[in-house]
């Protein structure tokens, strides 16, 4: 997939010095261990004018590197609470996952030579408020928001959950919390604004007025414009032009010792293609996943010094239909047009070296699902190429068969309209191999591009498409690998507790399910109230319900799941040595995040 800035929504100006463009990728530029050239997988573009603030869509900060959070998870197959330190040095999450209490390193530094300080903490954890953090929500009875924010000593923070309505994963949503200096960022926030808080948390029109005003100070986050980078990681921005960001190594970094690069340059791409040009000529010493077919594929691995470094990654695609559009209502369609695509085809066509075919649909990437689900894994249906099945499926569904082609009941026209972002070159190369399959086995198909992501997801939340590419299984936290397919965009949401559905094409519902379904050995289930149970249950409860959603899933093909993704890293061995092994779950986070580890050295 084009790794796009699907959520930039607003841009903020500052003020920052040009860079020349005259620096080179030597092992000894820059002094110490040289310059690593990297690019920002997540976003396209540099932005010179951007400010450096990590909350603005296109700003000058970047993970890991010049950006500090308070510890980053680890890619566990079921537990989203372990982590590698941050900005905290240690913590403590209480048996029933009520708090965290977070430990500061002691000699911890801004770059400005400032100490770090649980005062930080508390600033940060009121800016996460304003941007709707998970674990900072300000919505009545959201799941697993903080009740208490407590300063026990300069460095120690302790955040306790409201147990109202407890989220099993409260700990991943304070650990996430980007860290920003109070010296810095203090005036974004009023002075009254943790008064303002306690008020918002009750009920009447006073509380609405605080909950909008804090909201509104969400945008006055955004537009911050720092006079300069102070950073926590382990380098600092020092200048930047439409081409390139270069950033310095943090000598207050608490870790410095371990960061080998002297200066990280970011270079500047609009598309996947500069990406591969980028691989292909040896410029970048690493680059995260970038879909590629299989012959760029080829010509990166012949670069002098290249390698691939493979993991786990908790996404899979899904070809998911809107319910609300005929002849998508009726599970026999679903189900014969999954019996119809051979997934291996798609998957070799569409992203060969970044996934692996879906053995089944179960709403679970397969790695976690042996995990999840054990021996009952076996026992789904795996939608293997079966054309007589899928006439089975298609005769139940009433549909008809005129001159070689399916029909709709009626005799009137059928054909599947499949519906991807423009530059999403792995979607668009999966959808056409889809149609080229369905043409093929008598069902008329049709793939249709929109502009961009931001209004592919707009449209589709819209319920404009018949048919649609859709993330699933985002683990490792059992209620967010269901609520993809169970949640809100399926007419579930969860409040203050309660789970409400709302019909098709309301409350932002465009899958459009019906509210109960049959499951074969279990009865009628509601699938969203079930996923809404694995939100406060530890991984053995949660167990015997995923075995439910994964059975449900797998009758009732919200989507056909198509392929589980590969985190496939691309790396350079020419300049720098030392990346993580293979299966290593630190591929998830960026290049930054693995110096801060001790991992990355450059090359004697």
């Amino acid at each position: 997939m084009k790794r796009l800035a699907a959520a930039v929504t607003l841009l903020g100006l500052a003020t920052v010095t040009a860079c020349s463009g005259g620096s080179t990728n030597q092992s000894g530029s820059g002094g110490g261990g040289g310059l690593f050239t990297t690019i920002d997988v997540n976003r396209p573009g540099i932005d010179a004018s951007a400010p450096a603030n990590p909350f603005n869509p296109k700003g000058n900060v970047f993970k890991g590197f010049n950006e500090i959070r308070l510890a980053y998870f680890k890619n566990h197959l079921t537990d989203p609470n372990v982590f590698y330190p941050g900005a905290a040095s240690s913590w403590e999450v209480a048996p029933d996952n009520s708090s965290v209490t977070i430990k500061l390193p002691p000699n911890g530094k801004w770059s400005d030579g400032k100490p770090l300080t649980a005062e930080d903490v508390k600033l940060s954890i009121g800016i996460a408020y304003t941007q709707g953090s998970t674990a900072f929500a300000i919505t009545p009875g959201a799941a697993g928001a903080a009740a208490d924010v407590q300063v026990v000593d300069p460095t120690t923070i302790k955040v306790t959950q409201d147990m109202s309505n407890p989220s099993a994963k409260f700990a991943r949503g304070v650990m996430d919390t980007i860290v920003v200096p109070a010296h810095v960022w203090g005036s974004v926030l009023p002075a009254d604004f943790w008064d303002k808080l306690k008020t918002s948390r009750g009920t009447g029109a006073d509380a609405d007025k605080a909950r909008e005003e804090i909201t509104a100070l969400g945008e006055k986050v955004i537009a911050f414009k720092p006079e300069k980078d102070v950073s926590g990681g382990p380098f600092v921005l020092e200048r930047v032009n439409p081409g390139e960001a270069l950033l310095v190594k943090n000598k207050n970094f608490y870790n410095a010792a371990k960061i080998a690069p002297a200066q990280v340059k970011f270079l500047n791409y609009t598309g996947n293609e500069q990406i591969w040009n980028y691989l292909i000529a040896g410029k970048l010493d690493h680059a995260g996943f970038t879909a590629a077919p299989a012959d760029v594929m080829n010509r990166i691995k012949q670069a002098p010094g290249a390698q691939v470094i493979k993991g786990f990654s908790p996404v899979s695609v899904g070809m998911a239909f809107n319910q609300s559009k005929k002849p998508y209502d009726n599970v026999h369609v679903r189900r014969g047009l999954a019996y119809l695509i051979d997934r291996a085809q798609v998957t070799q066509t569409a992203s060969p070296e970044g996934g692996t075919p879906a053995t089944t649909t179960s709403g679970i990437h397969q790695k976690p699902a042996a995990e999840w689900l054990g021996a009952e894994a076996a026992k789904l249906e795996p939608y293997a190429f079966d054309k007589a099945k899928a006439e089975a499926e298609f005769k139940a569904a009433g549909l008809q068969q005129k001159d070689g082609k399916w029909t709709m009941p009626d005799g009137s026209p059928w054909k599947v309209s499949m519906t991807a972002p423009a530059g999403f070159s792995d979607w668009i190369s999966a959808q056409e191999n889809i149609k080229s399959q369905l043409i093929e086995n008598g069902v008329d198909a049709e793939v249709v591009t929109v502009a961009d992501y931001p209004l592919y997801l707009e449209e589709l939340a819209a319920g404009k498409y018949d048919v649609g590419f859709w993330l699933i299984a985002l683990g490792p936290a059992p209620y967010d690998i269901y609520q993809r397919l169970y949640g809100a965009s399926n007419g579930w949401t969860n409040v203050a507790g309660k789970i409400k559905h709302s019909p098709a094409g309301k409350g932002g519902n465009w899958m459009g399910g019906a509210e109960e379904i049959e499951v074969e050995g279990i009865g009628k289930v509601n699938p969203g109230e079930l996923t809404g149970k694995l939100n406060n249950v530890g991984a053995e409860e949660a167990k015997p319900i995923i075995a439910q959603l994964a059975k449900a899933a797998n009758q009732d093909l919200p989507v056909i799941q198509l392929w589980d993704y590969v985190n496939t890293q691309f790396v350079n061995t020419s300049r720098f040595t030392g990346w993580p092994e293979q299966d290593s779950d630190l591929l998830r986070w960026p290049a930054g995040v693995w110096m801060q580890q001790g991992l990355v050295k450059a090359k004697q």
